[in-house]
């Protein structure tokens, strides 16, 4: 087979709808992160209110205190220097040191120092505090001449001395202390706050998955505690329940009616092409009418295409033996011209039956609505390929294509395109089953228009690494379990597809 030409393996309309749905889950945010993110900032928001409290009740007022104990030392040592004689001068700056960790030390004029008022706040309001105590000339300071302590600076009779303390004195709460509160206190907050978000989300959480398993048709683990806790959690847990139930039961009582419109309608249908093939004379009314029959047949295998259930049990099929299968099958119709490119070693998971299904469907109406206007031929290119973990398939034909305005509605039941496309009649399910069972598969269906002419059904299907335990992709060729599945004639279709 012919390898198709590049046009046919352009991945543009499937490459934009992965890309939207990957862009949705990227900015899309869920539940619990943004329960999460709007109580970690109402909690951090409330503690930093707390300390700007707590700073404006406490280190103020401590700070003043602090201020007039240092104040209330420095004038009691210049009082007990002033009043004492020299010998017991060198005696009291000793004592001093030693039991209370308070040294004079001389202040010379070569002194350097670094004031404390520039360091923070709350120095600032100590050291303006102190200065207004004990007078205009004192000084505060940080450190002098690199020794880190708390330095006051006062005259003694005239004579400069420093009075140098512990920095630990002026400690209403250190920075580091505040800091280990704070990040300890935002842990907690924080701790606590995805434990809340938790707690409030998984009823919801549950109720997602519960609705995803009703989506796909499994109403057994649908199941919601109806036992919950929370009154309102509880009560919609009994009302999601109930709803499972009927949808179990509306469903059990659409597979019986199915299977009823099989019985009741094709047995009539058999009875009535018998009596008109021996009972009518005329050769084309007879004609005429057997193919009215036939076309009501197919018309019937539409309506029941469509209203098939959606669940499907997925398993590795080859791709390569599915598309050689269905091509078998139409190869000897004249109006058809085929060219498949596709490798022996992709595997996808697909029910194996209704990929058949879909593929032939496709072939058949790229037959009936994809003529080239010159040869009177519908030429179909097929070319799959992976990428990551999908599988893309297209079909192409050579045919007018469609009005772009009508691409997005080919696929809605019932609708019919233009005059070129529906020849024949039909029931205009055909896309809509196509669509509706490739997503039963978990792939994607997208039709465009071809920029060299013709239209594109763009196929992605889920990839899969393996085959059938023993089962060899070439052996599949010659398998008729497929084949038995296509219509022995050409299926009476209206879908919108060239």
């Amino acid at each position: 087979m012919s390898v198709p030409p590049p046009d046919a393996t352009s991945p543009a309309p499937l490459e934009s709808l992965r890309q939207a749905r990957e862009q949705r889950a990227r900015v899309g945010l869920n539940l619990f992160w943004r329960t999460f993110f709007l109580l970690a900032l109402l909690l951090v928001g409330s503690i930093l209110a707390w300390l700007q409290t707590l700073r404006a009740l406490e280190f103020e007022p401590r700070t003043l205190q602090t201020a007039q104990q240092i104040a209330s030392l420095v004038n009691l040592s210049r009082a007990a220097l002033v009043h004492s004689d020299a010998i017991a001068r060198v005696s009291l700056i000793k004592t001093m040191a030693d039991q209370e960790g308070v040294r004079i030390l001389p202040r010379e004029p070569k002194d350097s120092f670094e004031l404390l008022g520039g360091t923070t706040a709350l120095g600032n309001r100590l050291a303006d505090e102190l200065t207004q105590r004990l007078g205009p000339g004192t000084i505060v300071a940080q450190s002098v001449n690199g020794e880190k302590g708390l330095w006051v600076g006062f005259t003694i009779n005239g004579d400069p001395n420093w009075l140098l303390m512990d920095r630990a004195r002026f400690s209403p709460a250190g920075g580091r202390t505040w800091l280990i509160w704070l990040i300890t206190a935002g842990a907690l907050s924080l701790a606590g706050a995805a434990v809340i978000a938790r707690l409030i989300n998984r009823p919801l959480k549950q109720l997602s998955y519960a609705a995803n398993r009703v989506k796909d048709g499994d109403f057994a683990a649908s199941h919601l505690d109806e036992e919950a806790v929370t009154s309102e959690i509880r009560e919609v847990n009994i009302g999601f329940n109930r709803m499972a139930q009927k949808l179990a039961k509306l469903e059990q009582d659409r597979a019986v009616m199915i299977a009823g419109i099989s019985h009741d309608l094709r047995t009539p249908l058999a009875r009535l092409r018998l009596e008109t093939e021996m009972s009518v004379n005329d050769e084309v009314a007879r004609e005429h009418m057997v193919a009215d029959i036939v076309q009501l047949d197919a018309t019937i295998d539409k309506f029941l295409d469509y209203a098939r259930p959606d669940h499907v049990t997925l398993t590795p099929v080859n791709l390569h033996a599915v598309m050689s299968s269905c091509v078998y099958a139409v190869q000897d119709h004249r109006e058809l011209q085929i060219t498949m490119s596709v490798p022996e070693d992709i595997n996808v998971m697909a029910d194996e039956v209704e990929l058949a299904r879909v593929i032939s469907n496709l072939l058949e109406n790229a037959r009936r609505y994809g003529k080239a206007e010159d040869t009177g031929m519908a030429r179909v290119d097929i070319a799959a390929k992976c990428r990551e973990k999908w599988v893309l398939v297209k079909l192409r034909d050579h045919g007018p294509g469609v009005p772009p305005e009508q691409l997005g509605n080919l696929t809605k039941p019932f609708f019919r395109g233009d005059s070129a496309r529906t020849a024949a009649a039909g029931a205009g399910l055909g896309l809509s089953i196509v669509d509706k069972t490739v997503q039963r598969m978990g792939g994607v269906f997208a039709l465009s228009n071809s920029s060299t002419g013709g239209l594109v059904a763009h196929l992605q299907l889920q990839r899969a690494s393996d085959l059938p335990e023993g089962e060899d992709p070439k052996q599949r060729l010659q398998r008729p379990s497929i084949k038995r599945q296509l219509p022995p004639r050409p299926a009476q279709d209206d879908k919108q597809l060239a």
